[in-house]
């Protein structure tokens, strides 16, 4: 990242790394909370392995600050990608459905990447007080609901002086330059077509014509112009050319985002309409992706049988490309649903040996145990699991389905807590706390823990209160 533009010292800043993850956090907790946001297995571990695969070619993009980088999904048409600060990154199902291949997404996610890597929205923000961190989330939310509704979101930023710091945080064109740069660069050091970049203003340019009034989210927050393209071309000519091979997991998480971007009558029939036209291309990964979506929409329609028959057909013509996540993740489900435990928890097992990281997979697995009735082996797993990945609340979810079968109350409500603390909600964590104290089956142990997580949720939700009132 040699040669790039500096914005300023951000060490004079008063948002600092830390504070600055705290406002993503902050935002991201009112995100996860909308019912938007996909919350899709497959889907987030695609994006996240791809995301970090862009962030392995170029690891300083971490910074000092070591940022943990977290990419994921919104359910929205529009063509958009933004960045938070300390390393969340979301794009719209719109721009997943419009990135033709996995080099134009890939350019997408780099630049947002260029953006968290030089910390552009905290110089933006530095100057705020670090006691008005809600007021930030509150605006940084605004921003976001403007995506569907430039109503709500300027209800959510609070009318005209919402609108102006909104106009604070779009992007200047020297911070836009410093983000494609780096974003070449991460294109170029993980091996992707560079070009993929320009094809993906080039589109952005041409859907902008079917905004009547504005242009499209992307181009409003990260501005585009003659002078930037060429900016663009200039570097890539000074680079070698580059084919990228598309993955399997790119075409069939399309195909899945597709008919999750719209589950009505004709969203669906829509979907059924496009997979009939994908097959026939008579390629090979777009057969197969026109396979998965409509297996993947027959289960969603609940007709487990045409779902299994259409997910072998996928299998079948996917072979002998290597075991697929995002297939196995489906052939779970539908064994999971139709009550073939004993399948299920041979196929999870098998693909834990080739996935050992896979979130979805011991999601998957503890699930199945829990099918199986196998409380116990389901409670060490997760508890397991909850001591490896402690921001994880589906572990905390699925721990407390554990505990409920087993008749545990106490703990059950125990992992609820933390489970709502991880979504952002104390107050609720702090009555699921008074629910396990309460519980004929806590013993002297848990009451000592129920008592130093009550005191400590206590002063956390007072500090949020103060916050609150001191926007």
């Amino acid at each position: 990242m040699q040669n790039l533009p500096t914005l300023g010292d951000t060490s004079r800043e008063t948002l600092s790394p830390l504070m600055e993850r705290k406002l993503g956090e902050e935002v991201m907790h009112d995100i996860r909370r909308d019912p938007d946001y996909m919350n899709d297995a497959p889907l987030l571990e695609y994006l996240n392995n791809f995301g970090w695969t862009l962030v392995a070619a170029r690891p300083e993009v971490r910074g000092e600050a070591g940022f943990d980088f977290f990419f994921f999904a919104v359910r929205d048409p529009v063509l958009n990608a933004f960045a938070l600060p300390g390393g969340f990154i979301g794009v719209h199902s719109g721009l997943l459905l419009a990135a033709q291949s996995e080099s134009e997404l890939a350019s997408v996610l780099a630049h947002e990447i260029g953006h968290v890597a030089q910390r552009h929205i905290a110089r933006m923000v530095g100057s705020q007080k670090q006691d008005s961190m809600i007021a930030l989330a509150s605006m940084l939310l605004g921003m976001l609901a403007m995506r569907g509704s430039s109503d709500v979101g300027s209800a959510v930023m609070m009318g005209g002086t919402g609108l102006a710091m909104q106009r604070q945080l779009n992007f200047s064109r020297d911070a836009e330059r410093e983000a494609d740069r780096i974003g070449l660069s991460i294109l170029d050091s993980g091996g992707f077509d560079t070009s993929g970049m320009v094809a993906f203003f080039g589109r952005l340019q041409t859907a902008s014509r079917n905004y009547s009034d504005s242009l499209p989210p992307y181009l409003l927050t990260h501005p585009l112009t003659s002078e930037r393209i060429a900016d663009i071309e200039a570097r890539i000519r000074e680079q070698r050319y580059r084919q990228h091979a598309d993955s399997l997991d790119f075409q069939l998480i399309r195909a899945r985002v597709r008919v999750l971007q719209d589950d009505s009558e004709q969203g669906r029939r829509d979907s059924q309409y496009f997979f009939d036209s994908q097959l026939k291309q008579n390629t090979k990964q777009q057969i197969v992706a026109a396979k998965y979506g409509m297996a993947f929409l027959a289960f969603q329609r609940e007709d487990y049988g045409q779902a299994e028959q259409l997910l072998q057909e996928a299998v079948a013509a996917a072979a002998p490309a290597k075991q697929s996540l995002v297939l196995t993740d489906l052939g779970i489900e539908i064994m999971l649903a139709t009550k073939r435990e004993a399948e299920a928890l041979k196929l999870v097992q098998q693909a834990q040996l080739q996935f050992p990281l896979s979130r979805g997979l011991a999601h998957q697995y503890a699930r199945v145990l829990i099918a199986s009735r196998r409380f116990e082996e389901a409670s060490k797993y997760l508890r397991e699991q909850a001591q490896l990945y402690r921001q994880d609340a589906d572990v905390q979810d699925l721990l407390a389905k554990a505990y409920s079968a087993l008749g545990k109350r106490a703990l059950q409500h125990m992992a609820l807590a933390e489970s709502y603390v991880l979504t952002g909600s104390v107050p609720a964590a702090l009555d699921q706390l008074k629910i396990a104290r309460n519980s004929p089956d806590a013993e002297f142990y848990d009451q000592s823990m129920i008592d130093a997580r009550e005191r400590e949720l206590q002063e956390r939700w007072k500090d949020e209160l103060k916050a609150s009132k001191e926007r």
